[in-house]
């Protein structure tokens, strides 16, 4: 069995390899979806606090302050039960088939000799059993109150996939899930072959040609400032960034094709309509997925 010392050494490596996902996750995040990372590094977070602190606890609760085998707890159990029984009834006692009370001054010798031993591993399981059924209880309260997004998001979409005739082919959700999804959609419908890499190429390349397009789409409402584009399209072409409508509308326009967007609780959305090849169909999910924001690719329900 592992020390306390060993299990501190392994939770601070366990804290310091989850800083640097933490670390990677928030370096990937864009303004837009920023605030959808950061609350599913506090779960992440609160949710190996609550792991190592139970752990610490278990591992506490486990140390006896005397050896005792389960035999011998079973028999201190039972030894307490019969305790139980012999005081309540220590003032009655039957003499001749009559029932007369006992002098208080007899029955204390008789029910001290059965007084048991403390036993402070049985208290230390009885109060972890109290703190988890609390918790439990704490739990499920907590989820009755909790409106479920993510199934809600599901149903709804699942029911327009059907009135379409589309069902989901399923994106990775890596920070390239709107590259991968136009990537399938490209070859499903176009019969075009591009890895995701060249894609981000291609959106950046264009939005670097047409500027002017784009600059709406990179206004801080909070500072009131325009973000740089040559940035923009840098972290775009060199890093696992999360697509947005810019790159949407540059791959639209550079494969000549509408992009329809299908969310649910929501009308479908369309991108350059004027588009003359056929068009492209995606999948944005909100809350079906742990990082926030997220595109499947959708095809036909006969393909």
């Amino acid at each position: 069995m592992s020390s306390r010392e060993e299990i501190i050494t392994r939770h601070k490596k366990e804290s310091k390899d989850l800083i640097a996902t933490i670390t990677g996750l928030k370096k990937q995040a864009t303004k837009k979806t920023r605030r959808n990372v950061v609350i599913k590094c506090t779960d992440m977070q609160a949710d190996l606090d609550r792991k190592q602190k139970n752990e610490l606890q278990e591992f506490d609760f486990g140390i006896e302050d005397e050896e005792v085998t389960p035999e011998e707890l079973i028999k201190q159990l039972e030894i307490d039960n019969v305790t139980g029984t012999i005081e309540n009834d220590a003032n009655v006692t039957e003499k001749d088939g009559d029932v007369t009370e006992k002098d208080p001054s007899e029955t204390s010798s008789t029910s001290s000799s059965f007084k048991p031993k403390r036993n402070r591993q049985k208290e230390r399981l009885l109060k972890r059993q109290a703190e988890i059924d609390k918790i439990k209880y704490e739990a499920s309260i907590e989820a009755s109150n909790t409106i479920d997004y993510r199934q809600i998001e599901i149903d709804s979409m699942n029911q327009i996939l059907s009135l379409n005739s589309l069902k989901v082919q399923e994106i990775k959700p890596d920070g390239h899930c709107l590259f991968a999804s136009i990537q399938d959609q490209l070859l499903l419908r176009h019969q075009v072959s591009k890895d995701i890499e060249t894609l981000r190429n291609l959106a950046g390349e264009y939005i670097s040609k047409h500027r002017d397009d784009f600059i709406p789409f990179l206004f801080d409402e909070v500072t009131c400032e325009v973000k740089d584009i040559d940035a923009y399209i840098a972290e775009l072409t060199t890093t696992a960034m999360w697509g947005s409508d810019m790159e949407i509308l540059a791959l639209a326009k550079y494969f000549d094709c509408p992009i329809s967007i299908y969310i649910a609780g929501s009308s479908t959305i369309v991108i350059n309509e004027e588009g003359e090849e056929p068009k492209l169909m995606l999948g944005y999910y909100k809350h079906s997925y742990g990082l926030g924001e997220h595109y499947n690719s959708l095809r036909d329900m006969e393909i």
